[in-house]
Order: structure tokens, then C-alpha cells, then sequence
């Protein structure tokens, strides 16, 4: 059998992408421009490994799968290593895999996506003020709260995973 042969037999037949609902970007151009200046604002003074961090872990708790594309792309490309992107979402149990003030992050990214009692715990936030400095808690904030409004926007209208090359919307 020839290689031309062999690769089309080994050829995998994925679901077809779904289509967007719609380009809000398109469509609501001032906010889009003010949403990336948000974010812009927001990364300033934090480590970029961590940013991409929280991105990832906010994006698996909204599932909103063109975000964990964009953002595991930009974590590797910021050096972060696949083992700790793959152990993201079960932190809890791969805990070694991180350092106190990431777990702190991860932690109150967690408390701020999901407010399923309606606050963040003082203990979580807490935990986090005691690994950063008040500015720098501030800007996790912000961070947290920009990636939670991008994954409204990408899952609510659908956008489609998999297109995106690090550094693409900087």
C-alpha cells in the first residue's frame, strides 16, 4: 500500500463546525474596541503565565471553547507547559503542579466566575490578598472579570474554535 493510500485510509472524518450566531464584534464595533482596551488595562502588571491561567481556568468553568483555544494557544506560547494547562481543570487534586499564589489565583477565579452563593468567601479572597500586593489584586480582578465578559460574548454567539494563532487579537 502506498503512503497516499495509507493517509487516506487513516483519514478522520470530524463533525463539521458550527456556524456563529453573529459578529457582535461586527455589529457592535465601540463596544469590541472598548472591551479590548479593558483587557489591555487588565494584564498590565501580572505575569503573563498566571493571566493565561486564569483565562484557561475561567474559560472550562463558562465552557466556552473558543476562549480555551485562544488561550491555551497564547499559554504555550508564553512558555506555560501542556502539563499544567491539561491539569487545570482538576487543580484541586494536581495542586504540586502549581505554586501557592497560582493556586490563590486559580482559587479566586473560581470564587468570581461561578458566584453560585452569590459572594466571594473571605477565606478565598483572603488567601488571594495574602499573595498579592493590592494593585496586583486589583488587576487579577480586573482579569478575571474581562475573561468572564469575552466568554459571554464567545459563548452566547457561538464563535468557533480552533482558527485562532497566538497573539492574533494583541
Amino acid at each position: 500500500m502506498s503512503t497516499a493510500q495509507n493517509t487516506a485510509q487513516d483519514t478522520v472524518e470530524y463533525a463539521p463546525e458550527h456556524t456563529p450566531r453573529l459578529n457582535w464584534a461586527e455589529h457592535a464595533p465601540d463596544v469590541y474596541k472598548a472591551m479590548i482596551r479593558l483587557e489591555t488595562a487588565a494584564r498590565q502588571g501580572l505575569d503573563p503565565k498566571l493571566y493565561e491561567l486564569v483565562k484557561i481556568r475561567a474559560s472550562q468553568l463558562n465552557h466556552c471553547a473558543f476562549c480555551l483555544d485562544m488561550h491555551t494557544k497564547d499559554a504555550l506560547a508564553a512558555g506555560e507547559s501542556v502539563e499544567r494547562i491539561m491539569q487545570l481543570s482538576a487543580w484541586e487534586e494536581s495542586r504540586h503542579f502549581y505554586t501557592a499564589k497560582e493556586l490563590a489565583a486559580i482559587e479566586l477565579t473560581e470564587a468570581v466566575t461561578v458566584l453560585t452563593d452569590g459572594f466571594v468567601p473571605d477565606e478565598v479572597y483572603a488567601k488571594a490578598a495574602g499573595h498579592f500586593e493590592e494593585a496586583e489584586l486589583a488587576q487579577l480582578l480586573a482579569a478575571i472579570t474581562v475573561i468572564n465578559a469575552w466568554n459571554r460574548f464567545g459563548v452566547s454567539t457561538r464563535m468557533v474554535p480552533g482558527h485562532y494563532q497566538p497573539g492574533q487579537y494583541k
